[in-house]
């Protein structure tokens, strides 16, 4: 359970079957701050059954330490693999459900929405608007791995969205 309703404190969701990003920024002093980010990865030995048990587990974790009054998830846009897209979809599931569960409001955008956001331009290349999230948030270091950045930019682009909210 969220009990960070009061804050203005966002988690970005990037999903993934293998690798699902995720990103944690909070307004303070009125300037958004990365609070964190990484990724939870699940071992590709196990059944994937077990895997999206453990993305949920992990995912319950973060929502534990971090407390986030609010979530973005970024939507399936296009795959040219349909097992993929499938499996990613199967992930995504279990993202929304958990933080259903924690009864955490969530926004869901397209890769291109993202970009659109953060960029200004909605067919930017990803290495651009990874380079954007970086500069915005003021952070000397590359955000690694992509996926995290990824979530950083879902997490910013729910948070430009709060005000219509």
């Amino acid at each position: 359970m969220s009990n960070n309703k009061g804050k203005e404190r966002v988690l970005g969701i990037d999903p993934g079957f293998g690798r699902t990003g995720f990103g944690v920024i909070e307004k303070i002093n009125g300037v958004w701050k990365v609070l964190g980010y990484g990724c939870i990865e699940t071992p590709k030995t196990d059944d994937y059954s077990l895997r999206l048990l453990e993305l949920s587990k992990c995912l319950k974790q973060i929502i534990k330490k971090y407390q986030p009054a609010k979530a973005g998830v970024e939507d399936l846009f296009f795959y040219n693999n349909a097992k993929t897209a499938i499996k990613v979809g199967q992930a995504r599931g279990v993202v929304l459900l958990t933080l259903a569960e924690a009864n955490i409001p969530v926004w869901e955008f397209t890769p291109l929405q993202v970009k659109q956001t953060i960029t200004g331009y909605g067919k930017a290349e990803k290495s651009a608007m990874q380079k954007m999230v970086q500069k915005l948030f003021g952070l000397t270091k590359k955000i690694t791995p992509d996926d995290a950045a990824d979530a950083l930019a879902v997490a910013l682009t729910t948070a430009g969205c709060l005000k219509l909210k």
